[in-house]
């Protein structure tokens, strides 16, 4: 089975493509859209469909099975993993903090108030336990 995974790719976006779908498959991952066994479409499927080339799928998909959530195979393409829940480090929560904190700073930057930034993360909480 293949869901067809919905990513989304801003070109303009300082962040790097293959970061992109990196962070992109990771979402889908944890949520559980994408599941142990499913296959994800081959690097020039996902490339031509995003308009990005192969090579930068290849890395993405290198990226995600050097975490544990894929396994590549040749001709067969990438599979999700079964994958259990790494235990919480400090040194992990410490660089989570960071990120946290230099997303908040950008939202409120652009005029995000801290009201919708605690109910969005909120929000987040919800549908990423359910």
């Amino acid at each position: 089975m293949r869901p067809e995974p919905n990513l989304v790719i801003d070109p303009a976006s300082p962040v790097p493509v293959y970061r992109q779908v990196v962070d992109n498959l990771r979402s889908l991952l944890v949520e559980g859209v994408l599941q142990a066994g499913d296959s994800l479409p081959t690097v020039r499927e996902l490339g031509m469909e995003l308009g990005v080339h192969f090579n930068t799928i290849a890395e993405a998909y290198r990226q995600l099975a050097a975490e544990g959530w894929l396994e590549l195979k040749r001709r067969r393409g990438a599979v999700v993993m079964a994958r259990s829940t790494p235990v919480e480090q400090a040194e992990v929560v410490e660089q989570f903090q960071r990120n946290l904190r230099q997303l908040v700073a950008q939202g409120r930057a652009d005029g995000v108030s801290n009201k919708t930034i605690t109910r969005k993360l909120k929000q987040m909480m919800e549908e990423l336990s359910a």
